[in-house]
């Protein structure tokens, strides 16, 4: 079940008698009242964060003045250590050239002021980005990328960007950070709560599974993410991130996706990959220790995901997620049961 923001109904209940008082004196009419008029004025329903699902809790409001920026960040032994992952709301993991990944770390609840390494879009970021309307930070893209993230309408910040700069302690081109708080400052946004990534629910509907405690993502030979349920959640065990500064990963959802080619080589001569992030897949999701198998599935690029297994509707426990995008033909995803 999807959640709905901050949402006061007791304005549906005062039209009702404003347009009762305005009618005809010798309107007797016995119809029933619309099902939204009898709702109790002073029902609410619970704001939520759109990329965990967690409850806003004190003054915060899950509608912020800024859009939810994903940044594009490296995720080689280069780009160690990497920054801002720990205050990430959401993180995707994205298969790019040579057989390397790349993420996209999803920030709204909060905005750290140095984050990176900050590397290129891909078009695959399209389908990551637009359900819930993100802006992307990045240090460029080629140009036919360029005109194919403006021809979707994403609004992006680049290398020249108000918060974007060089850190002179590291070497190009993983030296490029940014300040989100400055970023946002800048980038437009209509000032509603975005639509909810995942359809979250309760630990409590989250099914039984099977017993998973170490996972390894392969991405077709370049790259291995690997995985440990540690108890809590889990650790992310070779990761290139800063000490303290590790994505606390409550589930991680991996979904076998088609990949295609963009198009164009990169500088090294390597084929850039594109990751067709629409129609449906298979779907693992680990959470709590255990596997859940599924699928997903994504009407077109802004579509959100859904998740299914044959029982019906599948929710993913309110939290943090990194999401795996496995290529389903040559990726694999392994997990041991100790």
């Amino acid at each position: 079940m999807r959640r709905a923001p901050l949402t006061i109904v007791s304005l549906l209940t005062a039209t009702g008698l404003l347009l009762a008082g305005c009618g005809g004196g010798d309107d007797k009419s016995d119809a029933p009242k619309a099902a939204s008029q009898e709702v109790a004025a002073s029902e609410e329903v619970a704001a939520t964060w759109p990329l965990t699902g967690l409850p806003v809790t004190g003054d915060e409001d899950a509608a912020q003045t800024h859009p939810v920026l994903v940044t594009k960040i490296d995720n080689t032994y280069s780009s160690s250590p990497q920054l801002g992952l720990g205050e990430a709301d959401m993180v995707v993991e994205e298969l790019v050239e040579g057989g390397l990944t790349r993420l996209a770390a999803f920030f709204y609840s909060q905005l750290p002021t140095k984050v990176g390494p900050v590397r290129s879009m891909r078009a695959s970021d399209i389908g990551i980005v637009s359900p819930v309307d993100a802006s992307v930070v990045t240090s460029g893209a080629a140009g036919r990328t360029i005109a194919r993230i403006k021809g979707a309408g994403i609004q992006f910040f680049q290398e020249g960007a108000k918060g974007i700069s060089r850190d002179t302690s590291r070497s190009a081109p993983y030296n490029v950070f940014a300040d989100l708080t400055t970023v946002a400052q800048n980038a437009q946004t209509d000032a509603k709560r975005p639509d909810d990534y995942l359809p979250w629910g309760e630990e409590k509907d989250f099914p039984g599974g099977q017993k998973a405690t170490k996972i390894a993502a392969s991405f077709g030979g370049g790259h291995t993410t690997n995985w440990t349920y540690d108890g809590k959640g889990y650790v992310n065990e070779n990761t290139y991130a800063a000490d303290g500064d590790h994505f606390p990963a409550d589930t991680v959802l991996v979904l076998r996706v088609q990949v295609g080619d963009a198009g164009y080589l990169d500088p090294a001569g390597n084929p850039v990959p594109e990751t067709k992030f629409t129609g449906k897949g298979k779907a693992m999701v680990f959470h709590g220790g255990k596997l859940v198998r599924g699928t997903w599935s994504k009407a077109d690029l802004k579509s959100p995901l859904e998740l299914s297994t044959r029982a019906g509707d599948l929710t993913v426990p309110a939290g943090h997620t990194w999401i795996e995008l496995v290529p389903a033909a040559n990726g694999n995803v392994t997990f041991t049961k100790r």
